[in-house]
């Protein structure tokens, strides 16, 4: 071998590695959980953690609020390693320090520096060094259990802080207890005092084991080392520290938790973690999302696509919480007092935010790849109608929360039942879903009204008039009555196609009926949906986009939105502007007045565009054209939306309110080119085809649910610049419509959609 051949075969042993590292690359490694993380909610950020797992393990380096709490990647200290993120709840945080004994002074003190150059994140898991202490620290879990592992490299003091009684996200700690099992376990709870939105305290239970024995345990009451007498302390503004020898170089950590029992603490670990081998279990974490993730594959693309792609999905499984036991235990606070119960049917019981606009996300997505998961949630909720007399719409710590606006719990469940999704108990799904369309239901609880009997969300006015009116009486938030009448239109029809599927004709024709009551709040001198008095007139003060987080009468957004929140009857809506042309004119002209700022209404200031894709109620329009006769509007604007929000740095992607995955399943939708504009939820439920972002996408049916093994979506041309559809075949055969019937769908086969630089005008209309 000569000099001058020698860079020739390296050239070619490297391009040659880098095609099997391609070849042998897996959709986990594509994830990337730091996009966004520069403005997190608490909830949103969770590194060390397995899919909807009861324990979230993560750094935070902020720790007050809801919002702008948990893990900010611009921050540069971490105060603590808390192990729940969850929607209204919190707890257990912990954090390794050497030298004096620091922890009664507050996080504040305990605190330290760390760089994003040490630092390794990764689903399931989370590296990084702690500058102040000289430590390095690695965070992996199972779903009910937090692992850590750590490295000391000074000569100092170690001590493991457990600051039980800090405030942590949400509100103050009530109470909480820490005790001494012995050398090497520990064992306790937390109370978290109620909130804004969480009406009642929960109580969290852990127990914990180091692997090396502690030399001491101590422990302080505001702010104050107090002497103990016992092996234990508790009460408010209370916390508890180990001390290890100097000497010791490695420590591990495992903290598992419960809701319902000590006992049940202890069975959680020793069901899931019996061992101290760390690699194995981060190795494993990585093996259940990567097996998640593969539900969905995908061919083709830019790095940049595949990257926001599978972070996306894995927003989708990541941000709604397990929280029963190993045995099914979990904790219902629904009535006076709380007790444990055991979830139906094998399933885990959840906690979440709202299904607030979820019929544009996570009811798509989850009934095409994930079934099972939806089962879940449908046993959950009907676990809670059971316990407490009505379906929730997004609730924490066994209770509701009266989340949002409506019944969106119905267009859930409607996706669920119409796919063949029901191992619960059916009859007494459509009986609570029934309840809360009607006075004394769940609609009638404005935003975290918890006083019964609630008002503010205008049932009677509703079932008396047709439409919901502004200024109504009492506390809760989010009384807008525009936004109300929308939305329970929606939900009417939503509710009257179980009825269908059920055989329940009266009910059939009475919703249907109802969810015409959209048009009770038209008004054609404005050519908008109009907000009404309680008088019935049109509000003087009205304009389609307002400069604000919300314009009067509109939850979240504005007119100019929810004039097109009619997802369950277009042609309706068309004919109320005039005619189709009218409407497109409208909806496009919508569009194009957004392009010059599509991000314009993000963070928080939700009514200042006429579109707005970082919040939930516009979320439908780009595909609205698909059912308006002009698909290539649909190819057009999705795209321009999904390059909007396509960037996979820290400091963009979402652009808003990722909640709990709701904005990572519509991006994966959007990519992957099928979307439902009735959120999927029709007797015979449809999607509906724009352009994949992938030269091929490959959904794994769920073979205990669908007949078939997959589906396949093929794309002949380049998806990246040739944005616009020819033609499609399905199964080989010629398919002109933008319809897809999901019981195409679930049969399996191939959709072929060849695409092209311009416009087709003919196809799908």
């Amino acid at each position: 071998m000569n000099r001058t051949s020698l860079p020739i075969y390296l050239i070619l042993f490297i391009f040659l590695g880098g095609m099997l590292h391609a070849q042998t690359r897996q959709p986990v490694d594509y994830v990337n959980p730091l996009i966004d993380t520069h403005k997190s909610r608490w909830f949103y950020f969770s590194s060390a953690s397995r899919p909807f797992g009861m324990v979230n393990l993560s750094p935070d380096t902020n720790v007050k609020g809801s919002w702008e709490s948990g893990y900010l990647y611009d921050s540069t200290t971490v105060r603590c390693f808390s192990h729940v993120h969850a929607w209204q709840m919190s707890g257990v945080p912990v954090m390794p320090t050497t030298g004096e004994m620091r922890g009664h002074l507050g996080m504040d003190a305990t605190q330290s520096p760390f760089s994003h150059d040490t630092e390794e994140v990764a689903p399931g898991y989370h590296k990084l060094h702690l500058d102040r202490y000289d430590v390095d620290v690695e965070l992996t879990s199972t779903t009910r259990v937090g692992l850590h592992k750590y490295r000391f490299n000074d000569n100092r003091e170690r001590h493991l802080i457990f600051d039980t009684g800090a405030f942590l996200a949400h509100d103050s700690t009530d109470y909480s207890m820490v005790r001494r099992v012995s050398p090497t376990e520990l064992e306790g709870y937390v109370i978290m005092g109620r909130t804004h939105r969480r009406p009642k305290p929960v109580k969290l239970y852990f127990y914990a084991q180091t692997s090396a024995a502690a030399t001491d345990f101590g422990g302080w009451r505001k702010g104050a080392v107090e002497t103990l007498t016992t092996d234990s302390i508790a009460g408010k503004d209370v916390g508890a520290y180990l001390t290890f020898d100097p000497g010791l170089r490695d420590l591990q950590l495992k903290v598992a938790l419960s809701y319902t029992s000590p006992a049940n603490a202890r069975a959680n670990m020793a069901a899931e973690l019996d061992h101290w081998d760390f690699a194995r279990v981060r190795r494993e974490s990585r093996e259940q999302w990567n097996d998640m993730l593969s539900r969905i594959e995908v061919v083709g693309g830019t790095e940049e696509r595949h990257v926001k792609f599978y972070t996306d999905l894995w927003h989708a499984l990541l941000g709604r919480r397990i929280v029963s036991d190993v045995d099914g235990s979990y904790l219902d606070n629904t009535g006076p007092a709380p007790r444990a119960r055991k979830a139906s049917n094998g399933f885990p019981h959840y906690n979440f935010d709202a299904w607030w606009g979820s019929h544009w996300s996570l009811n798509q997505l989850w009934s095409l790849a994930y079934p099972e998961i939806m089962d879940g949630f449908c046993n959950t909720m009907v676990d809670m109608y059971k316990n407490g007399g009505l379906i929730p719409r997004g609730p924490s710590g066994g209770n509701y929360t009266y989340v949002m606006i409506g019944d969106p719990a119905v267009s859930f469940f409607a996706a669920a039942l119409n796919k063949g999704i029901d191992s619960y108990d059916v009859k007494a799904a459509y009986e609570g879903l029934r309840k809360n369309a009607f006075v004394g239901g769940i609609r009638d609880h404005a935003g975290y009204e918890h006083r019964t009997p609630a008002f503010g969300g205008g049932m009677q006015y509703y079932e008396e008039r047709g439409y919901v009116p502004e200024g109504i009486p009492g506390p809760g938030g989010h009384r807008d009555g525009a936004s109300m009448t929308l939305e329970y239109a929606y939900q009417d029809w939503c509710l009257a196609q179980i009825a269908q599927l059920l055989g329940k004709e009266d009910d059939y024709t009475f919703f249907m009926e109802r969810s015409q009551n959209y048009r009770n709040i038209w008004n054609p001198a404005t050519g908008f949906m109009h907000p009404r008095e309680m008088d019935g007139s049109w509000i003087e003060d009205f304009a389609p986009v307002v400069e604000d987080f919300n314009a009067r009468g509109f939850c979240e957004a504005n007119s100019a939105i929810y004039t097109h929140y009619v997802p369950h009857d277009i042609p309706g809506l068309m004919d109320l502007f005039g005619g189709r042309e009218n409407y497109l004119d409208s909806l496009n002209g919508s569009f194009e007045k957004a392009q010059a700022d599509w991000l314009k209404a993000a963070d928080k200031v939700h009514a200042a565009n006429w579109v707005d894709y970082g919040n939930q109620p516009g979320t439908g329009m780009a595909h609205l054209f698909n059912l308006a006769g002009a698909p290539h509007l649909s190819q057009k604007w999705v795209r321009e939306i999904k390059n909007a929000y396509g960037e996979t740095t820290p400091h963009g992607g979402y652009h808003g309110d990722e909640d709990q995955g709701q904005m990572g399943a519509l991006g994966v939708l959007m990519a992957i080119g099928l979307f439902s504009v009735d959120g999927s939820a029709a007797a015979e439920p449809t999607y509906e085809i724009t352009t994949p972002v992938f030269k091929e996408v490959t959904v794994h049916l769920d073979s205990s649910y669908y007949p078939a093994e997959r589906f396949t979506i093929r794309v002949e041309g380049e998806p990246e610049t040739e944005l616009y559809i020819q033609s499609t075949e399905l199964d080989g055969e010629e398919w002109e419509s933008v319809r897809l019937p999901f019981e195409r769908v679930m049969r399996g086969g191939e959709l072929l959609i060849r695409v092209g630089e311009e416009p087709d005008f003919d196809w799908g209309h």
